[in-house]
């Protein structure tokens, strides 16, 4: 099971970190040991870190309705996302 770096900008981190939708979203996915992460520089640039059972899942899932809705209630800035992945 790889683990994933999912690193990206907010517009709100205290926002951010409170939002219970990326254990909403994550849970029924099968992703597990979830942290995140805050550059102590600039707050705006957070990470989460995840263990992942299935990539092709999580990369479907991330297409979908509900995973943009999500990222926009917790402010996340969409274009700033990358993905590094265990290897």
């Amino acid at each position: 099971m790889p683990t994933v770096i999912a690193r990206h900008d907010v517009k709100d981190m205290e926002h951010w970190l409170a939002s219970r939708k990326r254990a909403e979203l994550f849970g029924p996915l099968g992703i597990t040991h979830v942290r995140t992460f805050v550059d102590p520089l600039n707050p705006t640039q957070v990470a989460v870190e995840m263990d992942v059972p299935d990539m092709d899942t999580l990369l479907i899932a991330m297409q979908s309705k509900a995973f943009e809705d999500a990222m926009a209630h917790d402010g996340v800035l969409r274009e700033t996302l990358v993905l590094l992945v265990e290897v």
